[in-house]
C-alpha cells in the first residue's frame, strides 16, 4: 500500500478483501472494484484508530455493475 492518504471502509460486503485503502484525492467518494461491479463509499466526518494510524471513515452507500 502507498504511503499517501488512506481511509478505512465501513459497511458494504462482508467479504471485501481490504478495509484500509489509499485515497486520491481525499474527500471524494471512493469506487472500489469488487465481484463484477463497484462498491461506493462516501466520506464521513468520523475518524477511527487503526493499525495504520487515525484514518477517516468512508461509509458504504451504493453498488453499481460494471458497464459492458
Amino acid at each position: 500500500m502507498s504511503n499517501g492518504a488512506k481511509a478505512i471502509l465501513e459497511g458494504g460486503p462482508a467479504d471485501l478483501p481490504e478495509r484500509i485503502v489509499p485515497i486520491t484525492p481525499p474527500g471524494i467518494e471512493l469506487k472500489i472494484p469488487f465481484k463484477g461491479g463497484y462498491e461506493h463509499f462516501k466520506v464521513t466526518q468520523r475518524q477511527a484508530d487503526t493499525e495504520s494510524g487515525r484514518l477517516t471513515v468512508y461509509e458504504w452507500c451504493d453498488r453499481t455493475k460494471v458497464a459492458e
